[in-house]
C-alpha cells in the first residue's frame, strides 16, 4: 500500500474536477491588469473581518458570484485550473486523432484512445459485447479453483472483487520491491457506508441497492430476480466491509504491514490457494508477501465456504458492471452517473463526452500523454523558480529544527539527516515509459481501457523481487496535485500544479510563497506528519525518535486532532480529526516553513510597502494561500469528503492552521478572543 501523502487540490480529496476563470493572473477576464496587483479584491467579502473568518473575507465575493456547475460537485479556482488543462490535453487530443501517425508511436496511440472513446456511435452498437468473455467466464465459475482464476482474470483488468493485490516497497527493506494483498471487493466509496446506523446512510444504501437493481435488470435480468441480486450482493460486501480497517486505521503503517510466508498466509487462507492464484494473475510465484489486513483475508476464506456458488456469481457480475458501466452503451453510462454522480456526489449534469475522454486518456496513458503536454505547455523557467523555492523551504525548515525547544539534539539530528535525504521532482519524469508494447486501436473503446489495465497491472506486478525504481513517478504531468512518498523520501510537483492560482512567474514572490510555497511546505512536512515520521531517510519503517520527543510530538499532533474534531461540516457530522491529522499538521507545517522562508527571501530586499490592493507583503503571503481554497461544495460531496478524504475541506484547511499562527495573527493585527485566534495554539514547527 504506497503511502504517497498528496496536496490534493482544495476540497477535492476525492476525485479532482474542472472550472472557467482564474481568481490570479493567468486566465480568464481582465488576467493582464491582476498580474500586477497578484489576487482580485472583487473576490473578497469586505463585509467579513479577516480577524473573524479569513476564509470567507478572502473568498466570500468569489463563492457568491461562482455557483457549481451542474456538472460538477464542487466548484474552485483549482477546478478552474484543471478545466483550462484538460482544454490544453483536449486540443493536443483532438490533434493527434485526425494525424496520420506512425503505428505504434505515442500519437497514434492517445489520439485512437481518445478517438475511440468519443465514437459513441460504435460503443452504443456494442451493447454488453465487451465483456461477454468476462460474463462467460464468471457463468461458468462451478468450484472454488474457478472462483480464483475468474477472480484473477477480472482483477487484471481493473474489476475490484475480492480483495487488491499489487507490488509495494517493502517497509522494513526500502530497497525492495514486494508482493502485497489489500482488503477491497467493495462497490460503495468506503467500509463505513456498510456500517454506520444513522438515518443518511440507511438511506444511501437503499439507494444503492436500487441502483445495482437497475443494473442488473439492463444486464438482462427481470426485475424481481434484479432486486433479489442486489440484495445478495449487498450482503456479501457488508461481510467484507464488516471485516475491513477503518479509513482511520489505514494511516497507520504499523496496522497494516504484516510480512508473512507463503505458506503462513494458506494457513490463514486455506480455502484460498496463493500460489495458483499468483500463477492466474500472471505473477511470479512469492516466498513472502504483506498481507496488510491478515482479519480481513481471515473473513474472506470463511466467506469462499458459506456463500453459495450463485451467490459468488452474482457478486461477480456486478463488480464487473461496477467497473465497466462508463466503458459502455448509454443507458449504462447514465445509471453509472445517476448513482455515482447524483447521490454520492450531488451532480446535477454529466460532464461533456470530450471532457470525459481527454481524462480517460491522462488515466489510460498517463507519460505518453503527459510528454506531448510538457513538450508543449511547460517551459523551463518555471521548473528553475520552483525549484528555488523548494531549496528555500528545506532551508526554512533546517533553520526551525535547530530552535525547536521540545526535540532532543538526539532526535533533531535524526531529522536533519532525513531532511538532507530528500528527493526532489519536478514537472515531468527523466525518463518516460515505454509503451511499446501496448495494442491501441479505434475498434473498441471499451478495449483499449482494459488493455491499457492489463498493461499497467502486469508492469506493476513485474517489479516485485526486483530493486526500487527511484526515478518512477505516482502522477502524470498534467496532474494538478503534488505528493509526498514516506517509502521514497521524495516530493514530488507535475508541471500542471505549476501554474494560475498556485503559481504565476508574474506574480510577487509573497503571493507565490503563500499559495506554491505552502503547498510545498506541505508536502516537506508529510515526512515529519503522524505517517511520515514512522519512516526513516531511506524510507524504512524504523523508530528515529527518542521516547520523550515521541511523546511530545504526539501530544501537539493530538492537539491538531482535537481542533479538526471541532469543526462541523454540517448538523451532526463533524470533521474527523483523527482521519485529517496528517494533512493537517502538513497544512499547519508548510505555512509555517513557507512564512519563515518567504522572510529569509525578502531579507536586505526593498518591499515597497502595501500593493495596490492595500495588503502589506505578509498579508499577501496570507492571502495567497486562502484564495487557492475558495469553493463551493455540494452537501452530498461535502459529507462524502468528511466521511472518506484525509484532507479537511477547504474552509478548515484555511482557518484551522491560520488560528493557530502568531504570525497571521500579527499580520492582521488579531487580539485575543477574535475567531482566528486560537487559545491554546497547536504549535509542531
Amino acid at each position: 500500500m504506497i503511502l504517497r501523502r498528496v496536496w490534493a487540490v482544495m476540497g477535492l480529496g476525492v476525485a479532482i474536477l474542472a472550472g472557467t476563470t482564474l481568481a490570479f493572473a493567468g486566465g480568464g477576464q481582465g488576467a493582464d491588469s491582476q498580474a500586477k496587483l497578484g489576487f482580485d479584491v472583487a473576490n473578497m467579502n469586505k463585509t467579513c473581518k479577516p480577524c473573524d473568518d479569513f476564509y470567507k473575507y478572502v473568498n466570500g465575493g468569489w463563492m457568491k458570484n461562482n455557483p457549481i456547475p451542474a456538472q460538477y460537485p464542487a466548484w474552485g479556482p483549482g477546478q478552474i485550473m484543471f478545466e483550462r488543462t484538460e482544454a490544453r490535453l483536449h486540443d493536443i487530443l483532438e490533434a493527434a486523432a485526425k494525424t496520420s501517425a506512425a503505428a505504434g508511436s505515442n500519437e497514434q496511440k492517445v489520439g485512437d484512445y481518445y478517438a475511440s472513446c468519443m465514437d459513441t456511435k460504435a460503443i452504443d452498437a456494442k451493447g454488453l459485447k465487451p465483456i461477454d468473455g468476462d460474463l462467460q467466464s464468471i457463468a461458468a465459475m462451478h468450484d472454488g479453483a474457478s472462483l480464483l482464476e475468474t477472480a484473477a482474470r477480472l482483477q487484471v483488468n481493473g474489476t475490484g472483487v475480492l480483495f487488491a493485490y499489487g507490488s509495494d516497497q517493502d517497509f522494513a527493506d526500502s530497497t525492495q520491491v514486494i508482493g502485497e494483498v489489500r482488503q477491497g471487493g467493495l462497490g460503495l466509496p468506503d467500509r463505513d457506508y456498510y456500517t454506520r446506523d444513522d438515518d443518511k446512510s440507511k438511506e444511501i444504501r437503499k439507494q444503492y441497492i436500487e441502483h445495482m437493481t437497475k443494473m442488473f435488470v439492463l444486464m438482462g435480468d427481470a426485475q424481481d430476480k434484479a432486486a433479489a441480486e442486489a440484495q445478495t450482493v449487498l450482503g456479501i460486501e457488508t461481510s467484507l466491509a464488516k471485516a475491513s480497517l477503518n479509513n482511520v486505521e489505514l494511516r497507520d503503517p504499523q496496522k497494516i504491514y504484516h510480512m508473512m510466508s507463503v505458506a503462513d498466509a494458506q494457513k490463514l487462507t486455506p480455502k484460498w490457494n496463493w500460489d495458483t492464484y499468483f500463477r492466474a494473475i500472471g505473477s511470479a510465484e512469492l516466498s513472502k508477501m504483506n498481507v496488510a489486513q491478515p482479519e480481513f483475508f481471515k473473513a474472506m476464506d470463511g466467506l469462499l465456504t458459506s456463500v453459495p456458488m450463485e451467490d459468488w456469481k452474482t457478486y461477480y457480475r456486478w463488480q464487473l458492471i461496477h467497473r465497466s458501466a462508463r466503458l459502455l452503451s448509454d443507458p449504462f453510462v447514465q445509471e453509472n452517473f445517476n448513482f455515482t454522480g447524483r447521490v454520492l456526489e450531488g451532480t446535477t449534469e454529466m460532464r461533456p463526452r470530450w471532457r470525459r475522454c481527454s481524462a480517460a486518456v491522462d488515466d489510460g496513458l498517463p507519460e505518453a500523454l503527459g510528454q506531448m503536454y510538457v513538450a508543449k505547455y511547460f517551459p523551463p523557467a518555471a521548473k528553475a523558480r520552483v525549484l528555488e523555492m523548494v531549496h528555500n523551504l528545506l532551508a526554512a525548515l533546517h533553520e526551525d529544527l535547530k530552535g525547536l525547544e521540545w526535540m532532543s539534539p538526539e532526535t533533531r539530528k535524526a531529522a536533519e539527516e532525513k531532511l538532507q535525504a530528500f528527493a526532489l521532482k519536478i514537472g515531468y519524469p527523466d525518463k518516460w515509459r515505454d509503451y511499446s508494447k501496448l495494442k491501441i486501436d479505434r475498434d473498441s473503446y471499451a478495449g483499449n481501457v482494459f488493455r491499457a489495465t492489463e498493461f499497467e497491472t502486469a508492469r506493476d506486478l513485474a517489479k516485485i523481487g526486483k530493486a526500487v525504481d527511484h526515478a518512477e513517478w505516482g502522477m502524470s504531468p498534467p496532474t494538478i496535485n503534488a505528493y509526498y512518498n514516506p517509502q521514497l523520501n521524495e516530493i514530488v510537483f507535475p508541471a500542471g500544479i505549476l501554474q494560475g492560482v498556485f503559481f504565476d512567474p508574474d506574480r510577487s514572490d509573497s503571493y507565490n510563497y503563500g499559495a506554491i510555497g505552502s503547498v510545498i511546505g506541505h508536502e516537506i512536512t508529510h515526512g515529519f506528519d503522524d505517517e511520515g515520521a514512522q519512516f526513516d531517510p531511506k524510507g524504512n519503517l524504523k523508530n528515529w525518535w527518542t521516547e520523550k520527543d515521541l511523546k511530545n510530538f504526539g501530544e501537539r499532533g493530538e492537539c491538531i486532532v482535537k481542533q479538526f474534531d471541532g469543526f462541523e461540516v454540517e448538523k451532526g457530522l463533524h470533521e474527523n480529526g483523527k482521519l485529517v491529522e496528517g494533512e493537517s499538521i502538513a497544512d499547519l507545517g508548510g505555512l509555517t516553513i513557507s512564512f519563515a522562508a518567504f522572510q529569509k527571501s525578502i531579507e536586505g530586499k526593498p518591499l515597497g510597502g502595501k500593493d495596490a490592493n492595500g495588503f502589506t507583503p505578509d498579508q499577501q503571503f496570507f492571502v495567497g494561500y486562502a484564495a487557492m481554497a475558495a469553493m463551493n461544495l455540494r452537501p452530498e460531496y461535502a459529507r462524502l469528503l468528511a466521511n472518506t478524504d484525509p484532507h479537511p475541506l477547504p474552509e478548515f484547511r484555511v482557518n484551522g492552521p491560520m488560528s493557530n499562527m502568531e504570525a497571521f495573527r500579527k499580520a492582521f493585527g488579531c487580539k485575543s478572543g477574535d475567531a482566528m485566534v486560537r487559545e491554546g495554539a497547536c504549535k509542531i514547527w
